[in-house]
């Protein structure tokens, strides 16, 4: 870690249990960690490639609805991650993770059911597969930052754990394409029962109990307490009320007074949650007086960068089924370039964790989501796959998997062990949380400038003026990250230039 890292004290994390595993059982140990990366990942690409297929079935081609279909999971991964996260401190990482899996399951298993009911049980299923997102995510990452120690073997585990996204992402893809296209769409959700069960029982198995030290009255009142209940229901309350503002208001217009007052009590909500955290809570789901100003920038940089990954990911799949008339196989089919490239950065990024400062790390990835958008925004429709399309899908997986697995490595190396499911939760709320919310600033701009969609050339207009905005959130990331990495700097130069002086 660099000189402009988080300005705390490192905690030792737990040497003992990495040091009891042998090696088949590692192997199994990391495999059903990064499975909870999987599953969650999983959902975004089984939902994006056959959207149009499921949108049919439902007889909907509502753009704002179709949207709903993915923003719904995402939403709900975001803001029920702290919660689920200080489950995992209080109840044990173990226990809390295999429930993910098995209400993963659950819902996949509705998701696919609602074939048979309409459009809303199914982003009713949608959301509440989020929920077991949020489980798994924050946990997963706790399991690894309590059992091994810091290290480069530690650095190589998280980036391990990063490299899971962009395959799982694109491997959900390709299945919901090979099911809608040469099956039946609901047959991937049940596929993804089938395995979160399998993954549930190996889990029980290979990961062990990590004890923890919470304590807490043994009453209902001292849960709630310990779960600061009424900060994680203003919290929650208010991150959702916002987010379905935002994602709403494209399919019925801001003219709707329900909107402006979703949004309004959000935000009331918001600043209750800041205020309990701060005054009233007793166990704050978020210790704020645990992490230095650096981590606001940290996160600030996650949130435009994933911000603009979000809208990336979805205009791009519609880009291409829309205007290129290519079908969900063969889209998927162009989106292995992904897969890779992901791998690789995730490697060269463990890698580099141990040479070179976080901050000029962000600064790289920030400039791949914005790059990666500039791309996609200026194709033409008929150019070859091997022009800018080819080259987007080289240069974007470097933002993921840069700012994901830095970022988690700096909170985890900076919090005690027993905030090692908040530290988790912190960043994959950020993450989450701001694919959802582009969606409905995308959204928004796009009907506003496609001028009512009623022409194809309409259309395009609408979905290049998201990527711009896209774009836009890119480069706020990188002057966030860049402001970052000159502090840091003049940091790292203040005791050079004051030993110079006293010599």
């Amino acid at each position: 870690m660099g000189a402009d890292s988080i300005n705390l004290k490192p905690v030792e994390s737990a040497r003992s249990l990495a040091s009891t595993f042998s090696p088949i059982h590692e192997v199994f140990f990391v495999a059903i960690v990064c499975m909870g990366q999987f599953m969650t990942q999983t959902n975004v690409g089984v939902c994006l490639s056959p959207l149009d297929t499921v949108g049919d079935s439902f007889g909907i081609d509502d753009p704002g609805i179709l949207s709903w279909f993915m923003a719904g999971y995402s939403l709900t991964v975001g803001t029920f991650i702290l919660v689920s996260g200080r489950c995992g401190d209080l109840f044990g990482y173990r226990r809390m993770f295999i429930i993910g899996f098995c209400w993963i399951a659950l819902w996949s298993l509705v998701a696919g059911v609602s074939v048979y009911s309409n459009y809303i049980l199914f982003i009713f299923a949608r959301v509440f597969q989020g929920i077991g997102g949020a489980l798994l995510m924050p946990n997963a990452l706790a399991i690894l930052g309590a059992t091994y120690p810091q290290g480069k073997r530690k650095n190589m585990i998280f980036a391990i754990f990063g490299a899971a996204a962009p395959n799982s992402a694109l491997l959900g893809a390709v299945f919901g394409a090979i099911f809608s296209q040469l099956a039946w769409w609901p047959w991937a959700y049940w596929t993804q029962a089938i395995v979160a069960l399998c993954c549930a029982a190996v889990g029980l198995l290979v990961i062990p109990s990590i004890h923890h030290d919470a304590k807490f009255e043994k009453s209902f009142l001292g849960l709630l307490k310990a779960l600061d209940a009424l900060g994680g229901v203003c919290g929650i309350g208010g991150l959702v009320l916002v987010n379905v503002a935002w994602n709403q208001a494209p399919i019925v217009g801001w003219s709707e007074p329900y909107v402006y007052v979703l949004l309004i009590v959000g935000i009331l909500l918001l600043a209750a949650f800041f205020y309990v955290e701060f005054r009233v809570s007793e166990n704050p789901l978020i210790p704020f007086h645990a992490f230095s100003p650096d981590v606001s920038f940290v996160l600030g940089c996650v949130a435009c960068g994933w911000g603009s990954f979000g809208i990336w990911i979805y205009y791009f799949w519609r880009f291409e089924e829309k205007f290129r008339q290519l079908t969900p196989l063969l889209t998927s089919a162009q989106f292995v370039p992904v897969g890779p490239v992901g791998i690789m950065a995730c490697v060269v990024t463990g890698w580099l964790m141990g040479r070179m400062r976080p901050a000029l790390i962000m600064v790289l990835s920030m400039t791949a989501f914005t790059v990666g958008n500039v791309l996609i925004a200026i194709a033409p429709v008929h150019q070859t796959y091997w022009g800018l399309t080819f080259v987007c899908l080289l240069v974007t997986p470097w933002g993921m998997d840069m700012s994901f697995p830095a970022a988690t490595l700096m909170l985890s190396n900076a919090v005690e062990r027993k905030h090692q499911g908040v530290a988790a939760s912190l960043v994959t709320t950020i993450v989450n949380y701001s694919i959802s919310l582009s969606l409905g600033f995308a959204g928004t701009v796009e009907v506003h400038v496609n001028n009512g969609g009623y022409t194809p050339s309409d259309v395009l207009k609408g979905y290049r003026g998201a990527l711009y905005l896209a774009v836009g959130l890119g480069g706020l990331g990188m002057f966030l990250s860049m402001i970052y990495a000159f502090k840091g700097h003049r940091t790292e130069r203040q005791p050079v230039e004051a030993k110079n002086e006293e010599a």
